[in-house]
């Protein structure tokens, strides 16, 4: 990915399922929880780095105690601080339950009151509620104009505050009439069905109650795992295996639309909470976001990679002698591999050898420190820097292998005029990803669409061919759908109506820095490949502009008349 893209966010939960004393016996520390969760956070640490948060619950705390303790940290090294703190107040995090969360601030500030654990106070234990998430919902505004009508006074519109408060409404109600135990399933029930949008959520009560649900069309990633000794829950698989040295086999999924619920007591159960919906999970968790050391994530990559090696081969004309073949770290190295041995097993039939390396070098410790602008654009370009001797100049195609293009800025203002000064007589750039052509409103930062370079590219070749009818008429059925409260996509009539090779030639002219001396070609995956490499995960909204809820369809709409009308908010 050589646009760096945000997301929401990771999520630790851990509960002990012994008392203190056994693992004092069993491991000779009192510590063992927050070790782990510790490990649980560390093993996350790419999906979050612009907060972190991390709380001990004390259910059998004294009275004139606290509940629970929390730390938080939204400084340039968020997890780091936050661990430096919880260290210098070790005594405090040694609870029973902990609660941790990363957080990308994709749509929102970067300060502390946006991290996560959020609290709904109470000095009633059963009443007291931490909540963490990795979401995002579509109706905000809806969500804070109920609380409003219902004579509540909210203080804030973020989804967070406002599912943290409905929680917390029906949890208070549920527990004037059930106050030793609460019916937690019940509660999770009345508060997110109904809800638009993707979640992964983890919370606790003062009283040692616990959950884990996502949302019933299973957007948002998570796992859990239990023994005798422990229940943990994560957003990524990997985390749990580094944490108990368990096998895959062993972490289980967060099952869609229900709720995992562990008691006071350390009793789990398994309750459906939330109607049933097509499963839809999210596939750039596959290619891009999560970890590529998950046992599934790491082979659908390499499948990825190697379902392009035919259309690769046919833009350098099946000339092996003559090209090299790369990537652009770190991310896209995993499908490289997989394109590299479906490579191999071609050129070797026919008595050929692949000519590889690492081309691109990323200066993780660069910084662009110059204040003019022009130096500061002149510095940028050499974040990225070059293996010279490996491209014979004149006469060597290059291919770069990157896992998405998104926006391309990257790629056109750093990436291929780096590249160019190899010299290679043609580049081909290849995506494992198809074009990405609509915003995501569920959690990854592209929520704007004049942002996209695919959008830029069919409203390009549109006007080019003085179509703006066209894209004037989809504007005004988007903007009666939004008065309507109904409609279809209306940002695809757009993509309709250009050919993909058509689209693709645009993308490619508009990557194209002006001084490139390469020929540029660019090859995209398609999604009849990509729903093959990744069959459970359905959720392609970013390709294809189908959203699986009606506030992914509003929003696109909103994205659409946002661009016409030169607006650059997000589109909710």
């Amino acid at each position: 990915m050589s646009d760096p893209l945000k997301h929401e966010c990771a999520v630790a939960m851990l509960r002990l399922r012994r008392d203190a004393r056994y693992f004092q016996s069993k491991y000779g520390t009192t510590d063992y929880a927050l070790d782990k969760i510790t490990l649980l956070l560390e093993k996350q640490h790419n999906r979050g780095q612009d907060g972190a948060g991390l709380a001990a619950l004390h259910p059998h705390a004294a009275p004139g105690t606290p509940l629970y303790h929390i730390g938080k940290s939204a400084t340039w090294n968020p997890l780091a601080d936050l661990l430096e703190q919880v260290q210098t107040a070790r005594e405090n995090f040694t609870g029973e339950l902990l609660l941790g969360h990363l957080r990308y601030a994709t749509f929102g500030r970067n300060d502390l009151s946006c991290c996560y654990p959020f609290v709904h106070e109470s000095t009633c234990p059963g009443r007291l509620l931490l909540l963490a998430g990795n979401f995002n919902l579509t109706e905000n505004q809806e969500m804070y104009d109920r609380f409003v009508a219902a004579g509540h006074h909210p203080v804030s519109r973020a989804d967070g505050y406002l599912l943290l408060q409905t929680i917390a409404h029906y949890l208070e109600k549920e527990s004037d009439l059930h106050a030793d135990a609460p019916d937690l399933a019940k509660i999770l029930r009345q508060a997110l069905n109904g809800l638009d949008g993707a979640f992964t959520l983890c919370g606790m009560t003062g009283a040692g109650d616990a959950f884990a649900i996502r949302d019933a069309r299973g957007i948002r990633p998570g796992y859990f795992y239990f023994d005798d000794e422990v229940f943990a829950v994560a957003s990524e698989r990997p985390a749990i295996q580094a944490a108990f040295n368990c096998a895959t086999s062993e972490v289980m999924e967060l099952p869609p639309g229900k709720a995992v619920i562990v008691d006071r007591n350390g009793e789990i159960s398994i309750t459906e909470c939330l109607a049933p919906k097509p499963r839809r999970g999210c596939v750039f968790e596959r290619i891009y976001f999560s970890r590529g050391n998950d046992a599934d994530i790491h082979r659908e990559r390499r499948e990825l990679g190697a379902k392009l090696v035919p259309a690769v081969l046919e833009n350098v004309d099946h000339d092996f002698d003559n090209t090299v073949f790369s990537y652009i770290p770190n991310s896209a190295q995993v499908c490289f591999h997989g394109m590299l041995e479906q490579l191999n097993r071609i050129a070797l039939a026919d008595g050929h050898c692949v000519r590889f390396g690492q081309v691109a070098v990323k200066d993780a410790k660069f910084r662009t420190f110059i204040t003019d602008a022009a130096h500061r654009r002149d510095m940028y370009r050499h974040v990225y820097d070059v293996t010279y001797g490996l491209v014979h100049p004149g006469g060597d195609a290059l291919v770069v292998l990157d896992d998405s293009i998104v926006r391309g800025n990257t790629m056109r203002n750093a990436i291929l005029p780096m590249l160019d000064r190899l010299g290679p007589r043609r580049i081909v750039l290849a995506s494992s990803a198809p074009p990405v052509k609509y915003p995501d409103c569920y959690g990854i930062d592209m929520a704007t669409a004049g942002e996209l370079a695919a959008f830029q590219a069919v409203v390009s070749r549109l006007r080019k061919q003085g179509r703006d009818d066209l894209i004037e008429e989809a504007g005004d059925l988007a903007r009666a759908d939004l008065a309507s409260g109904g409609g279809c996509n209306r940002m695809r009539m757009l993509y309709d109506a250009v050919p993909e090779e058509d689209l693709i030639d645009e993308i490619t002219a508009l990557l194209t820095p002006p001084e490139l001396r390469a020929e540029l070609r660019v090859v995209f995956q398609s999604c009849e490949n990509l729903r093959r490499c990744c069959p459970q995960h359905r959720g392609d909204w970013y390709f294809t502009g189908d959203y699986p809820t009606p506030g992914g369809v509003r929003f696109v709409n909103r994205a659409l008349v946002n661009f016409l009308e030169n607006h650059h908010e997000r589109a909710y």
